[in-house]
């Protein structure tokens, strides 16, 4: 694995899938007590992504590159997130899978089952059949936000690329974290559309595997970091 040390080490990984959701609600304010930042949970999404960015179907093209340094990762993602957040789509796949006879053999299931699930959609209804699921319909920012609070470990997401957006956008998403795949799926859903709102980001981890994925992790980079790249140019 070959690693860029001049990048700022951080350990909190978790993986990200391809889900249905939106969240809607008031932004949360950019200029937090610098106190409260450091004691509230992590909001951490990741996502298997292309060379062309698509996100959709990982299991179609992604699995000829999965090997022990990536189980590796997924691991101690596991080791570092006690909550997930979940879109609809994903919800309903997993759902019907991990708790089903379908799912033996698989090193996640327990983790899965257990774990406690919070479930943004604004057409599912309670009660939510999977154990340890909770449905966020109304007031998503606000209730990601009471989240974060929460004494707790990382929160994982689970989501497609309008989830991810959206959570950009709020100003509630700590990290995204992209394995980039070396190839070139043609067709399919992609992480950010065009017309997507315009986020600087600050790169600040990066890690190659042998099998040429690149695991990158970003930051939202500073409103003051952010005007200062748009005067340089």
């Amino acid at each position: 694995m070959k690693r860029n040390d001049n990048l700022r080490p951080d350990r909190r990984i978790t993986v990200v899938y391809a889900a249905g959701a939106q969240i809607t609600g008031t932004r949360v304010c950019e200029a937090q007590d610098r106190t409260e930042e450091v004691s509230m949970r992590r909001v951490i999404a990741s996502e298997f992504v292309s060379l062309d960015g698509v996100v959709e179907a990982p299991e179609k093209w992604q699995g000829a590159y999965f090997d022990e340094e990536m189980g590796q990762e997924i691991t101690a993602a596991i080791g570092r997130a006690d909550a997930m957040l979940l879109g609809r789509v994903t919800y309903e796949e997993w759902a019907a899978f991990f708790p089903s006879p379908a799912s033996e053999g698989v090193p996640s299931r327990d983790y899965m089952n257990e774990v406690r699930k919070y479930v943004v959609s604004s057409t599912l209804e309670e009660p939510l059949e999977w154990s340890n699921s909770t449905l966020i319909k109304d007031n998503v920012a606000e209730e990601i936000t009471r989240l974060k609070r929460q004494p707790g470990k990382d929160i994982s997401v689970s989501g497609s690329g309008s989830l991810v957006r959206s959570l950009l956008e709020g100003g509630l998403l700590d990290e995204l974290r992209l394995m980039v795949h070396p190839i070139v799926v043609g067709s399919g859903k992609r992480l950010f559309e065009e017309g997507s709102d315009s986020k600087a980001l600050e790169l600040v981890d990066s890690k190659t595997f042998g099998t040429g994925v690149v695991y990158l992790t970003y930051r939202s980079a500073s409103k003051q970091e952010h005007l200062d790249r748009e005067g340089a140019r």
